[in-house]
């Protein structure tokens, strides 16, 4: 059974007004942040665009961060100059985006984002200029580069931890949306009417769950109380952005946490839709191994080990597959290329939802793939699967498997013996398998016809590219 969120929803103690004209000030006395803990390019692009005219803060995920003292991935500059003007005061500056308008202004490897501050958009469509901003039908931000003043773009900003700027000039916190109180009561809550927001950017809801998870914030009841009814919006966002939030929620060092909320929220299955149909025909084994493969990212993550995108997405797909492959063997289709055609299928319909590189569904084939080979041991194959450049990850997800509660009739502990047999135990564990059915304890298969000719394989896809 899945397991219940502990502490993700709590009720707040007071409602409180969010929206302020004018922020609450704290001096140097009133919190411990100090500019020398903040990136020096940050605060020296603050400095100088003040120097020039401009207002200029560091804001966002960096102040939040510092105040709970955690180490900030990223340092963010708002200001009141132009993308235009920004990029005319510093010489490595570099204007992206489309939707979004903002600044890259690199120094070395260290790139230090700038954005001018934000207003809300027009309420009357009438009114709004489609170069500078533009909505679908059902309310979702298309284009966002309406600029305004401090005091809006702290309104228009989505959390309130996230509404905090901080001036390294005269070390002040101006904070419009109580965010250092609700950062203090760790709590997730949202500037202005929660389902207007998520209708603005349904990635918002993946935004609250993916803070929750990471700070171990509970969200407010308002703020949560959408998310169900409207998860559905999230097939609506662009699979390229999706992919990138997904690493965000998974690579965080919270997979596991963050897994069980976005299915306690109904958010997992506009993002997998196959795997989250596996999680309700096949829950107990979908969600151990999900759960474990998640819970081993969050380790290596900790451990500062390297993760692979391609093993979590192989991982987070696989109880959609099984199914698949036995359709595919009904029809007649021998098990490795049931498998290739099966994994193709998936790929390419989860691609539809989440673009996954071809760098990562290459890889995500091969260790799938693996999964067929690695019960075909006899002669001189073992030996080559070891070899095989993709052999421990396959090795590693066939362990995943395991402890997931599927029966490999002991898959794993033989290939965890053989790499570390020297090449007369080798040769012995080899001659041990003859006799044995080696066809078993793959990936699930069609029972194999008694008296039947074998199939022709000609023209079977090929294991190695998957292709």
């Amino acid at each position: 059974m899945l397991k219940k969120l502990f502490q993700s929803f709590r009720t707040p103690v007071r409602r409180t007004q969010h929206i302020r004209s004018t922020p609450e000030v704290l001096n140097s006395g009133q919190h411990s942040l100090q500019k020398t803990q903040f990136s020096r390019y940050a605060v020296n692009i603050v400095e100088r665009l003040q120097g020039a005219g401009y207002q200029a803060y560091l804001v966002g995920g960096c102040v939040r961060d510092m105040l709970l003292g955690i180490t900030p991935k990223d340092f963010d500059v708002a200001t009141s100059a132009t993308p235009e003007q920004v990029r005319a005061e510093f010489r490595n500056a570099r204007i992206i985006g489309r939707r979004f308008k903002l600044v890259h202004i690199h120094f070395g490897r260290e790139i230090i984002e700038v954005a001018t501050f934000r207003a809300n958009h027009p309420q009357n469509e009438d009114d709004e200029d489609s170069n500078q901003s533009s909505r679908n039908e059902s309310g979702r931000i298309l284009r966002d580069n309406v600029y305004g003043t401090l005091e809006e773009d702290a309104q228009r900003r989505d959390f309130t931890i996230n509404a905090l700027y901080y001036d390294p000039v005269s070390e002040r916190i101006l904070d419009y949306a109580n965010g250092v109180h609700d950062i203090r009561n760790h709590l997730i809550r949202l500037i202005g009417d929660p389902k207007q927001r998520y209708q603005e950017d349904p990635v918002r809801m993946l935004r609250a769950v993916r803070f929750a998870a990471k700070l171990n914030f509970g969200i407010e009841k308002h703020t949560v109380q959408p998310i169900r009814e409207l998860a559905p919006m999230l097939r609506e966002i662009p699979s390229a952005r999706l992919f990138e939030e997904v690493l965000k929620l998974f690579l965080s060092g919270h997979g596991a946490i963050t897994f069980e909320m976005l299915v306690d929220l109904q958010l997992f299955a506009p993002l997998f839709p196959a795997s989250a149909d596996a999680l309700e025909h096949n829950p107990e084994y979908t969600h151990t191994l999900i759960s474990e493969a998640l819970t081993n990212t969050d380790l290596r993550i900790k451990q500062n080990k390297p993760v692979t995108p391609a093993f979590l997405f192989a991982a987070l797909l696989w109880p959609a597959l099984p199914a698949r492959v036995l359709r595919l063997q009904e029809r007649g289709m021998p098990p490795i290329p049931a498998m290739q055609e099966g994994a193709h299928e998936l790929i390419a319909e989860q691609c539809q939802r989440i673009a996954i590189p071809k760098r990562f569904t290459m890889p995500i084939r091969e260790i799938w793939d693996m999964q067929e080979r690695l019960p075909r041991r006899s002669g001189k194959r073992a030996d080559l699967l070891l070899d095989n450049p993709r052999f421990r990850a396959g090795y590693d997800f066939l362990l995943l498997r395991e402890s997931a509660g599927e029966e490999t009739d002991g898959l794993g502990e033989w290939w965890t013996d053989y790499q570390d047999a020297n090449e007369s135990e080798r040769r012995d564990m080899i001659r041990d398998l003859s006799g044995k059915d080696e066809g078993g304890s793959g990936a699930p298969r069609k029972r194999r016809r008694s008296g039947g000719s074998k199939r022709k394989r000609a023209g079977a896809p090929s294991a190695s590219t998957g292709e």
